[in-house]
């Protein structure tokens, strides 16, 4: 009644049903890429403001 597959059967039924990863893809997984663009963004805009104000007070 309550049967269902153990985790690592489930997991293995959704993975055998991807299409194949096509080349050069570096991110599959787009929340993934999207956490990591932001990142990057967020660490150029700090060091772009970090320069401005010391540029301003010297």
């Amino acid at each position: 009644m309550f049967y269902r597959k153990p985790l690592e059967e489930r997991i293995a039924d959704r993975v055998a049903k991807r299409k194949p990863l096509e080349e050069g893809k570096t991110f599959e997984h787009g929340p993934a890429k999207f956490i990591f663009v932001s990142l990057i963004v967020a660490v150029v805009l700090m060091h772009v403001v970090g320069v401005a104000i010391v540029m301003a007070f010297s």
